[in-house]
């Protein structure tokens, strides 16, 4: 066996056993952010630059065009694991900063090509939603001519082995919620709007939503916290959390249109007040076809053609999506990648296959290989 090649694969698994076992949420990567610069820092091949108001760092190396981006996002989740809240890579980003660092290493020790840019962004806060417009109003994109992505699958989508070129990734909106009224005595309900009551009708109302049932889309809601301790007191305030999904940005828009109207009725016919705003928003997919047919000819140069599934389509959605809809002359697409992924992604127990990382190096290396070839100026 090559013994760079060993070497290689020996470090990735380092990397990646140190990145899950120190997770970070978003817009906290400062750890992260740190140990991936102390990686690349001594390497006279690499220009890395940091940001003075926010986590994550992009690394480049070459020169000239084509400028050809790969991002890696970097975020972990807060949630409960065995009784316990704490961050937690439960959506692979441990994973996909390994397999991007894997590449960089590749380029690294095989000799960067004459011609082109390659630059490795590592991106905060892909689950907040807005990771990707924080870079992009940065400039991190504005000369980019071709952004890759990647992401594991769970097993529902594809098994360990099979490769996608693109995914259609819907939209994804999360509505903040808040009731204003006044409390009330239980003895005297005729007195107030009881938030409670007032919470059930706009969840009966969400389930009644119906746009063109050709797109998939789901309305629900997600949380609702009303009254305290004082169990004879009717609330007249009250919180609740709304998720929104939709496969295309313009059903999205609908979907919101709709919930808006609800609250307004709600609001008007219980004369009380109800503030919907838009936590985080996560816009649909924007595929090139270049850049998916570039990832499919890597995948199938690299893996072999049996190893090739046509574009999926997922209900999740992925911040990745914004660098397009803000840079409409980028080209980009997201590799999917098959790992036996189980029970699902944010399941705090989430497992996959390692073995996927290193195919996965190799195709998004070969995916660059083949940009800078076609399109080298």
């Amino acid at each position: 066996m090559d013994r760079t090649k060993e070497n290689l694969r020996a470090l990735l698994k380092v990397i990646f056993e140190h990145l899950h076992a120190n997770p970070e949420v978003s817009w906290k990567e400062y750890q992260t952010t740190e140990y991936i610069k102390g990686l690349l820092e001594d390497n006279p091949a690499c220009t890395i630059r940091t940001f003075d108001d926010t986590t994550g760092l992009v690394v480049e190396v070459g020169s000239g065009k084509p400028v050809v981006a790969v991002r890696a996002d970097m975020d972990a989740l807060w949630q409960e694991v065995n009784g316990e809240f704490k961050a937690n890579h439960s959506c692979g980003h441990d994973a996909h900063m390994t397999i991007v660092l894997g590449v960089l290493f590749h380029l690294l020790e095989d000799g960067v090509p004459d011609h082109g840019t390659f630059r490795f962004i590592f991106q905060p806060a892909e689950e907040k939603g807005d990771g990707a417009l924080t870079l992009v109003e940065h400039g991190v994109v504005d000369d980019v001519d071709f952004l890759y992505g990647l992401h594991l699958r769970p097993i529902q989508e594809l098994e360990y082995g099979q490769f996608s070129p693109a995914i259609r990734h819907g939209a994804s909106w999360s509505v903040h919620g808040v009731i204003t009224g006044e409390d009330a005595h239980g003895a005297r309900p005729h007195l107030n709007a009881n938030a409670i009551q007032i919470g059930s009708e706009f969840f009966q109302h969400l389930n009644n939503l119906y746009i063109d049932p050709m797109i998939p889309y789901s309305v629900k809601m997600t949380s609702f916290h009303a009254g305290g301790e004082s169990t004879n007191i009717i609330p007249g305030n009250a919180t609740f959390s709304v998720d929104l999904r939709a496969q295309t940005n313009e059903a999205m828009e609908e979907l919101m249109e709709k919930v808006q109207r609800i609250g307004s009725m709600l609001s008007d016919y219980h004369d009380v007040k109800i503030d919907l705003t838009v936590a985080s928003s996560v816009a649909a997919a924007v595929i090139n076809e270049e850049a998916s047919t570039l990832m499919e000819q890597a995948i199938v140069e690299t893996v072999g053609k049996e190893h090739l599934v046509p574009m999926i389509t997922t209900t999740g959605g992925d911040d990745f999506h914004f660098y397009t809809i803000k840079r409409p002359s980028l080209k980009a697409t997201m590799l999917a990648v098959g790992c036996n992924l189980e029970p699902g992604l944010h399941h705090p127990d989430m497992t996959f296959n390692y073995d996927a990382i290193e195919p996965s190096v190799e195709i998004l290396l070969n995916a660059l290989r083949l940009t800078v070839q076609q399109y080298s100026s």
